[in-house]
């Protein structure tokens, strides 16, 4: 089984909701023409023009939606990594003192056992 990484949990999180909405808003239905739509094109072209600027006004609140959790989620994503490597730091800190620690343990029980 796949590991899926730790950061985009949030991420999707933060995007799938809005997936929907995105698609359906990117494909709009058209009027569609008619048999007589000859005599009536220009009303057909302007109903239609009228649609794309109303899917072009969702698409754009969607977009600034879906920008804005992922500025949010990049801000967790930031602050999650920077806390993770403080964690590592401080791990490596007290490996290399565990690691000093055993060493002069090792060394003084060496100088007890030698010096008998």
């Amino acid at each position: 089984m796949p590991h899926i990484p730790t950061w985009l949990i949030p991420a999707l999180t933060a995007i799938l909701p809005h997936v929907g909405d995105i698609i359906s808003a990117a494909a709009p239905v058209f009027t569609k023409k008619h048999a007589d739509a000859t005599a009536n094109q220009s009303m057909v072209l302007q109903q239609q023009i009228t649609e794309l600027q109303t899917a072009v006004s969702r698409n754009d609140t969607h977009i600034k939606e879906l920008a804005e959790q992922i500025q949010r989620t990049v801000t967790a994503l930031e602050t999650g990594a920077s806390i993770a490597e403080r964690t590592h730091r401080w791990m490596l800190s007290l490996c290399i003192a565990a690691m000093v620690l055993s060493a002069l343990s090792l060394g003084l029980m060496l100088f007890i056992l030698t010096a008998r």
